[in-house]
């Protein structure tokens, strides 16, 4: 038993120790929680998040350790990381793990500091405890395969173990208690696209739930609480109910030495990570032609089947959430502003231009693209314009991937942005919690981000 993959990565995140993560990592994850703390604020006035929110407040307790960010309301740890990972996920610009399609932060960050706060944790803990959910998470992704995506929605479901790691991590848990904690975790997973050809409030949930159910997974584990052996690999686990190409070599890929949250990607658009490579190529030709939005005629977007999987479904977007999962609708945000953010989704998703502009955009299957994928993420174009030209882009690393990453004042900066159109932080208040997370390894104990101390 003790020698399975399960039982291997369970080993690793439960003996994970802060000296034996590589500067550049503790970096990165540094990078990575100030990035997801934006993403989190941007979710406040949002309906969905609001009414997770409302149900959290409902059932949980009026007083805890644990904060509730779009509020400043406090509660346990198992609602605040709950209502946090709902808020986190629907401005579509929190990070992603091109390999295994998966969003870490979402997941990981609500559960690690929620249980941080309430068990009064030091920085290095919290920081310790989300690399474990990112190795975790990202490994388990990358496990259940590109044919698991084609119909589970890869957040809510490996993000459950991924959570659970985290909180197993700040918890103390043993390798059994964890391995127990990633079988109970496991059990729970969900989460089906099927949400998005009615434009439903599912994706919320799914972060919701997967950081709920592991955070509370870890705490069963923590008090003797059995979970199955092999829940990944087993004959009756995750893989054979979710999958049809898991390779079990992928959950214990280079634990310890290669560190998968060092090649998370952070999100420049505030739409599906699926739109950005073909985003950036038609940035790319606009830019080096000097073309107007009037000058295109046609646009095909050269993809892997994964993008026609999720994207393709979504054929008249109905709500602002939904129209960020429209190739069409992002590329024409892209061609007439220069990028896709959260004010151009919000003011102009259905405008007579950007549907105008929706029309002449298609996909298309390339062998190439999908060949690379999810390894690397490639964009290419080939535009049609209407004095007849045919011009084609190509983008290998879209803006936010790890060879073509944001610097910690683009990652300020975009913080600021989204806290400023959710009204969720004033900038003052955001400035500070962002300072403080800089420097979250000196903490002592992780306290609350904002309204005051815990």
């Amino acid at each position: 038993m003790n020698h399975t993959a399960t039982a291997q990565l369970a080993a690793f995140a439960a003996k994970l120790r802060f000296d034996a993560i590589p500067a550049p990592v503790v970096h990165k994850a540094e990078d990575l929680m100030v990035d997801w703390f934006g993403s989190a604020i941007a979710g406040k006035g949002s309906r969905p998040v609001e009414t997770i929110t409302s149900f959290a407040a409902s059932m949980g307790p009026n007083e805890g350790a644990a904060e509730v960010l779009i509020n400043r309301s406090r509660s346990s740890a198992y609602f605040a990381a709950m209502a946090n990972a709902a808020a986190s996920h629907v401005a579509e610009q929190d990070d992603v793990h091109n390999g295994s399609v998966f969003h870490p932060a979402t997941v990981v960050f609500p559960a690690a500091l929620a249980m941080a706060q309430t068990l009064g944790s030091s920085g290095k803990a919290l920081l310790t405890a989300t690399v474990a959910g990112y190795e975790v998470g990202i490994r388990v992704g990358e496990f259940l395969g590109r044919s698991h995506y084609k119909v589970f929605h890869t957040t809510g479901t490996a993000g459950t173990l991924a959570a659970a790691a985290a909180a197993g991590s700040l918890l103390g848990l043993t390798p059994a208690q964890m391995q127990h904690a990633f079988g109970s975790a496991g059990t729970q997973s969900a989460g089906l696209w099927e949400f998005l050809r009615t434009a439903a409030d599912s994706k919320q949930l799914h972060t919701a739930h997967a950081a709920a159910a592991g955070l509370m997974s870890a705490c069963l584990a923590q008090d003797g609480f059995t979970g199955a052996a092999q829940i990944l690999e087993g004959p009756q686990g995750m893989a054979a109910g979710m999958s049809s190409d898991a390779d079990p070599a992928k959950l214990v890929d280079g634990l310890g030495t290669r560190w998968a949250t060092a090649e998370t990607s952070f999100k420049y658009h505030a739409s599906c990570r699926h739109t950005h490579p073909a985003a950036d190529a038609l940035l790319q030709v606009m830019q080096a032609n000097d073309l107007k939005p009037t000058d295109l005629a046609r646009v095909v977007t050269h993809v892997h089947q994964g993008a026609i999987d999720v994207l393709g479904p979504v054929v008249n977007p109905a709500t602002v959430h939904q129209s960020k999962f429209s190739m069409g609708t992002v590329l024409a945000l892209v061609a007439r502003f220069g990028h896709a953010g959260l004010v151009e989704f919000d003011k102009h998703f259905q405008d007579v231009l950007t549907v105008a502009l929706r029309e002449k955009v298609v996909m298309a299957l390339d062998a190439e693209v999908d060949a690379a994928y999810p390894r690397r993420w490639i964009g290419k174009v080939t535009v049609t314009t209407t004095d007849g030209r045919v011009l084609q882009g190509r983008v290998d690393e879209p803006k936010g991937d790890p060879g073509n990453t944001l610097s910690r004042e683009e990652i300020t900066a975009k913080a600021q942005r989204l806290a400023a159109f959710s009204g969720g932080a004033t900038e003052a208040e955001m400035a500070r919690a962002i300072d403080s997370l800089w420097a979250i390894a000196q903490s002592s104990k992780v306290g609350r981000l904002l309204g005051g101390a815990a």
